[in-house]
Order: C-alpha cells, then structure tokens, then sequence
C-alpha cells in the first residue's frame, strides 16, 4: 500500500533496529484520511470471507479496525487492557507481552460479544514476535468463534510472529511489510 509506504518513510523514525515509531499517524496522533484507505484496503482483501466481527486490542489498533468494521458493515470490538468496574462478568482473557513497552498485560473482551457462529478479523497496528495476535486468537477460541484472517497495518518481517501464524495455517495480509530497520532506514519487502 504505497501511501502507507510513503507515510512510514517521511514520517516515521527508527529508533532501533528493532523498532519503528509512527506515533506522528498511526498510534498517538491519527492521520483520519490514512486510516481510512486502511479501513478500504483491510475490507477489500477480506470481503469474501463472511467476517461479522472484527477484534483489536486497545489502543493502537482501534483506528484501523474502525474504518475496516465501517466498510464492512459489522461491529468493532476491542480487547481492554484494564479491568473496568463495568466489566465484571466471566471475560474471555489471555496475557500478552508488549515488546515495546516491557510490560506483560491481561488482555480481555466481554463473552456478550463473541459467540460461535462469529467469523472474526482480527486488526493490528503491528505485528512483530505475534504475541499480540496469538492472545487474540486464544479469545476467540475461547468464544468459540472462528478466527477468518488478520489484517496488519504494519509488520516486521525480520522479527517471527508472521512465520508462526502462517505455521498454524492463518490468513496474514499486512499493508507494509518491513524487511529492515538496519542503519536507520526502512526498507520494505515489495
């Protein structure tokens, strides 16, 4: 996807060679207009695959898994990180490390949202070791529900995750694939 692309490489900054900041559009401050060609890129790959609702996990992934669930027409929901006086019944939860904040959290969704005939796309902001995606997918099979694909704004392809949910026989579409972060340069599999 060429203006994501082109939005990594202006705005962007590697901070390492391990990670990549894209707070400028992406995960502090959204760039709207970005987020939905996202929203018409992620609905047009996963069009024909029945999907009714989409999961992400707070906070980052919500902007693409919005304008993805209004071009799909199905609901949105979003795994919270932090218990809430007003979820209180038996959630569907799973821990996830965050690589980039070095901090393990309980991920969880309300089971009133997610039943067994649900066809789930996940969305993601990034996708690097896959821990994120696979506590995902661990709430989903919890529900029942079926997971019909993933949908990755941006992926590190030098780190495994990807290779893991492709073992486990996953639909993974990302919309920038990163090769590199070498010597402070994004360099992106064609």
């Amino acid at each position: 996807m060429e203006a994501l692309h082109k939005k990594i490489r202006e705005e962007g900054v590697v901070l390492s060679d391990q990670v990549l900041k894209v707070d400028a559009f992406l995960n502090h401050q959204i760039d709207p207009a970005l987020m939905k060609l996202i929203g018409d890129e992620f609905a047009a790959l996963f069009k024909d695959s029945g999907i009714t609702k989409i999961v992400t996990i707070e906070a980052s992934g919500i902007a693409p898994a919005i304008m993805t669930g209004l071009n799909l027409g199905v609901p949105v929901i979003f795994a919270r990180k932090q218990q809430s006086l007003t979820l209180t019944e038996n959630l569907l939860s799973a821990t996830v490390y965050s690589f980039t904040k070095k901090v393990e959290s309980t991920v969880a969704i309300s089971p009133r949202h997610l039943t067994s005939s649900d066809r789930v796309l996940i969305i993601d902001d990034f996708l690097a070791n896959g821990k994120a995606s696979q506590a995902l997918i661990s709430i989903i099979k919890q529900a029942g529900a079926t997971v019909a694909g993933l949908g990755i704004v941006i992926e590190k392809s030098f780190q495994g995750g990807r290779a893991e949910l492709d073992a486990q026989g996953y639909r993974v579409e990302s919309l920038a694939r990163v090769k590199s972060l070498s010597g402070g340069v994004v360099t992106f599999i064609e």
